[in-house]
């Protein structure tokens, strides 16, 4: 493994419009050509948290083609999630989609209720682990992040991200169950949250973060401000604390259920 180098962009979005969305994030990454690894975009960062279901785009749409020519440019993965219709039905899709155009998708598998995600949206099954640059990166979104059976870690990954539209009055929780995450997987944890009110008078401060395995935070974004944060996630100290520190030989087994 060689260091992978993870930018995290903090940003408020234009409500329901994606096509302002794409511009607005072509702006903001514009720079970071060569300079890192691995980007990563708020949750439904073309809409908002919209349970507008028309809004859904296809695999073959405007924003996965933006996302495949951005990641070109870049020469960077890029991760986000996106209303997507497919067979007949509409996911909150994140989409990992690398330089050479290869689309690795993950339906989010904990639907938020309070807010009727489950009357919009249907729920995906399967985990997800991509592997880019030699590094192994689960993915996840939003609520997911209050379910670790799901995302422990069974030595099958080394970093997890996690992209949300998590608002601020719930802004402590989201901190610390990043934290916890990765302290109880060992993992690099990335969360990225946008900022601003949405459509439906909601507020979020953000508190994008970066955290090493042992729960240090590495790099984050000032709350309640827009924001682009770099972090290097370090292969070999990582190696060497999970060989130092094997916590996972004592993990329980368990079987997930669909």
């Amino acid at each position: 493994m060689r260091d992978l180098r993870a930018t995290l962009v903090q940003s408020m979005l234009h409500w329901e419009d994606a096509k302002a969305n794409r511009a607005m994030f072509a702006e903001k990454l514009k720079d970071q050509q060569g300079g890192t690894d691995l980007i990563v975009l708020p949750e439904m960062f073309t809409t908002g948290f919209s349970m507008n279901t028309s809004l859904a785009e296809t695999m073959d749409g405007q924003t996965v083609k933006w996302m495949q020519e951005q990641a070109a440019v870049l020469d960077a993965a890029i991760y986000g999630s996106v209303i997507i219709s497919a067979e007949g039905r509409v996911f909150n899709r994140g989409l990992f989609v690398t330089p050479e155009g290869t689309v690795v998708y993950y339906d989010k598998r904990h639907l938020f209720r309070f807010a009727k995600e489950t009357d919009h949206f249907d729920p995906g099954s399967d985990r997800i682990v991509v592997e880019w640059r030699d590094w192994k990166v689960l993915l996840q979104i939003c609520f997911d992040l209050r379910f670790p059976v799901f995302s422990r870690n069974r030595g099958d990954y080394d970093a997890a991200l996690y992209v949300a539209n998590w608002p601020e009055t719930r802004s402590y929780p989201w901190s610390q169950l990043l934290i916890a995450r990765a302290i109880e997987n060992q993992c690099y944890v990335v969360g990225v949250n946008r900022v601003g009110m949405d459509g439906k008078g909601i507020h979020y401060s953000g508190d994008s973060v970066a955290i090493d395995p042992k729960g240090q935070v590495m790099g984050a974004c000032t709350p309640a401000h827009e924001c682009i944060s770099h972090a290097t996630f370090d292969a070999a100290a990582l190696v060497d604390f999970r060989a130092k520190f094997p916590v996972g030989t004592e993990a329980d087994d368990f079987e997930l259920k669909p």
